[in-house]
């Protein structure tokens, strides 16, 4: 079974259950070496560095979300 294919799956579980088999994923992430964490990290890095190549005008100005940041703490 493919991974979009158990996406498909655990999405029509109750949220009951939903809820139950994400803590169990994100538990397990928790227990990776610092290898396995380290390669994640880059894997995304990457990801994201080719999603900002790809398409350079989906960011945002520094200038305008720490604005936004300040108003949503105030």
């Amino acid at each position: 079974m493919s991974t979009e294919e158990l996406e498909v799956e655990a999405l029509k579980l109750a949220p009951q259950e939903r809820a139950r088999l994400a803590e169990k994923l994100l538990e397990s992430l928790e227990n990776l070496s610092e290898d396995e964490n380290a390669k994640l990290w880059a894997d995304e890095a990457k990801r994201r560095d080719q999603a900002w190549d790809a398409d350079p005008g989906m960011g945002r100005p520094a200038v305008e979300v720490f604005r936004d940041a300040r108003a949503h703490l105030k």
